[in-house]
């Protein structure tokens, strides 16, 4: 009974995994994004096969050098009675219990490596920046897309071949071919061949490693600055360079102990390497950090705060700020209103601020319990025939509101939001934000605000902050706002057209509703992951999102546009983001990084979930190449700014989470001379 109830609970739980596996994969598809789907897939699935396979292949072959160079006659002592029953045991299985290791361990080493899926994209896609570091002369694109792949393949190789020389040194033991307790001979002459090799490998590995070490120092934070300073070039450098000659020179003495078939030239190798690494590796970079460079310290890293600078600009995108000098008058005179211009600049004068009055428009407008007001944005529409600064809000469906608390209400009765809250930003009537989009159903003055507008567009089945799922299109009616006989109309989600992707959602949903209600017919649609931050996340999980996604009026309906980043911490000489940038929990520039770019504009369509994707050029018509190693990777996933239409375009802005990044690292970095950067006496805050 107990191995039945185990392989029910395994069965059960694995099913639901396939279901999730598979109703991904309907999710992707209903996108038209199955490419993408297969190719973030296929890098993890790869990337696990070839390591796993490339670890069994090298345990596999070492404990089958170990049998076969085991003694034939193995020496008495007290430990081989025990051996004995093992050997008697294994018998003729030897060979099929070394598979079984070696693939026990495989999967172990090589299982976790499809974590590693986005830096082999961009190393297998990645090409160059046209920009050079100034210490080692490489392009930029070696540091952010080549060095991070290879330092990972560098230490997994270290790593797995310390497990496989621990394995295959017990293999030798209980193979007879190591003793500890004899007074013969305790290391046959054979197996100190091979773990000299086995060393030698290792070594060679460490050389490998210190090669890659020596490009790391471009982005050390040991200094005054982030970058190879002083002490990194002059101490660090060298001291790296020597450790790599020694693992070189440690490789070549266990190749030489083949022969020699000895400890004395690896513990010697050892004892070199581990004294080369405290003294030079360690001791000597303190001595000249803090003898040679702190009392001179500005001196010192000039050279390295002038390279700190230069890339830095470049990395955050401020290298080419235009400065100007602004001189107010001081006070404007009555004849000053006459100047078309002054009357323009006091028109945008902007009369609410969305962190203000966010309670004003929740109590006007809030005349349906079970729909939320999201986050107040500001944004710009054609008012009263001119362009005009306004402020709006998305009305969210709120679940956590819902009037009754049922499957059927939460999943198939109340599925979305309903409409947008709209005012000019630079008016109020009687201390109240003049609304011209509003209520429920919407109210929009048409006499000045002309904008299409159609009622069932404003249906917000994909929003800002919408958790979970809801099936549509069933037969029961949706909550319609005018009335509840609503029925959703669009091509958003997955239809449940078959028996098996019922209950694949039953599975993934965890509930057995969506097989057994007789609602639910071949017509119906299932929409999840209808989040604006989540459905974007999961279609392009390399790129950093901005923690404010803004609604838009388009063609009568609402999209939701979404700035989205490339960043890197691996550009040379550039300072990673200071702490002080107050950032929004939800930002997804919460992390490290010492390059950013806006790279993309993304559109969620609010009624029917599509996620259209558009690459921003850069300055003068640049691109970011790290956005360009993933349209290579993915080529139907991005599209060029020239295909976005102008209803949109005309609603993009400088996303706020860059904004803070930049302006809080140009309050720094403005400055030109290192010895006033240094004592940081014309550095700026952002109030």
């Amino acid at each position: 009974m107990a191995v039945l109830v185990v392989a029910i609970f395994v069965l059960v739980t694995s099913l639901r995994g396939i279901a999730r596996f598979y109703t991904d994969y309907l999710w992707f598809g209903s996108l038209n994004l199955t490419s993408v789907w297969s190719g973030l897939l296929g890098a993890k699935v790869l990337l696990s096969v070839l390591f796993t396979v490339a670890f069994f292949v090298l345990m596999f072959a070492n404990l089958v050098v170990a049998d076969r160079i085991a003694p034939r006659f193995r020496p008495s002592g007290p430990e081989e009675e025990l051996l004995e029953r093992y050997m008697e045991m294994v018998g003729r299985r030897a060979g099929l219990i070394r598979a079984a290791v070696a693939f026990l361990f495989a999967l172990i080493a090589g299982g976790g490596v499809g974590s590693e899926w986005d830096s082999w994209i961009l190393f297998s896609n990645g090409g160059s920046f046209g920009a050079t570091d100034p210490l080692f002369g490489r392009d930029v694109g070696f540091y952010v897309f080549k060095l991070p792949f290879l330092t990972f393949v560098v230490s997994w190789l270290f790593v797995s071949f310390v497990i496989v020389s621990i394995v295959t040194s017990i293999a030798h033991y209980l193979n007879g071919g190591i003793r500890l307790q004899t007074p013969a001979q305790r290391v046959t002459p054979q197996v100190k061949a091979h773990l000299s090799v086995l060393l030698a490998a290792l070594a060679l590995i460490k050389a490998a490693g210190y090669w890659l070490n020596r490009f790391e120092l471009t982005t050390s934070v040991r200094g005054r600055v982030n970058g190879a300073t002083f002490t990194d070039v002059k101490a660090q450098l060298p001291a790296i360079n020597l450790l790599l000659l020694i693992s070189l020179f440690s490789c070549a003495l266990f190749i030489y102990n083949i022969w020699r078939r000895g400890w004395t030239l690896p513990a010697s190798a050892v004892a070199l390497w581990a004294l080369v690494v405290i003294l030079a590796g360690s001791a000597y970079p303190w001595f000249v950090q803090r003898f040679q460079v702190e009392p001179g310290e500005s001196n010192k890293e000039r050279p390295y705060i002038e390279r700190n600078i230069a890339a830095t600009r470049i990395a955050y995108g401020i290298g080419e700020v235009t400065t100007r000098e602004f001189t107010g008058k001081g006070e404007l005179q009555p004849g000053d209103f006459a100047d078309p211009a002054v009357k323009v600049t006091l028109s945008n004068a902007r009369l609410l601020d969305p962190a203000i009055v966010s309670d004003t428009f929740q109590k006007n407008q809030q005349d349906l319990g079970w729909v939320k007001l999201g986050r107040l944005d500001v944004d710009r529409y054609q008012i009263d025939g001119r362009t005009t600064p306004v402020v709006l809000g998305a009305r969210e469906l709120s679940p956590a509101n819902l009037p009754t608390k049922s499957w059927e209400a939460e999943r198939l009765i109340y599925t979305h939001g309903y409409g947008i809250v709209l005012a000019p930003a630079n008016e109020v009537t009687n201390r109240e934000p003049n609304f011209l989009v509003e209520r429920t159903p919407v109210q929009v003055d048409e006499a000045r605000f002309p904008q299409e507008v159609d009622s069932d567009g404003l249906r917000l089945y994909f929003s800002e902050n919408l958790p979970g799922y809801a099936f549509v299109n069933t037969g029961r009616n949706e909550t319609g706002f005018r009335d509840d006989s609503y029925h959703y109309e669009g091509t958003g989600g997955v239809k449940l057209d078959s028996t098996l992707r019922r209950v694949a959602f039953a599975l993934r949903f965890w509930n057995i509703n969506p097989v057994i209600s007789s609602y639910i017919n071949s017509s119906s649609r299932a929409l999840y992951v209808r989040g604006v931050h989540d459905r974007v996340g999961k279609i392009a999980p390399f790129l950093s999102l901005d923690a404010d996604p803004y609604p838009i009026i388009v063609d009568g309906g609402v999209k939701y546009v979404v700035d989205g980043y490339t960043t890197t911490d691996r550009y040379p000489y550039s300072q990673r983001k200071p702490d002080l940038i107050e950032l929004s929990p939800s930002s997804g520039l919460k992390h490290n990084f010492n390059y950013v770019r806006n790279s993309v504009k993304v559109v969620v369509d609010a009624y029917d979930g599509t996620v259209d994707l558009y690459v921003v050029d850069g300055a003068n018509g640049t691109s970011d190449p790290i956005i360009s190693a993933y349209q290579k990777a993915f080529p139907k996933l991005f599209k060029p700014m020239s295909e976005m239409p102008d209803s949109i375009r005309s609603h993009l802005r400088h996303p706020e989470d860059m904004f803070r990044v930049q302006t809080s690292v140009y309050g720094t970095y403005r400055v030109d001379a290192p010895d006033v950067f240094y004592s940081e006496t014309q550095r700026w805050e952002v109030s």
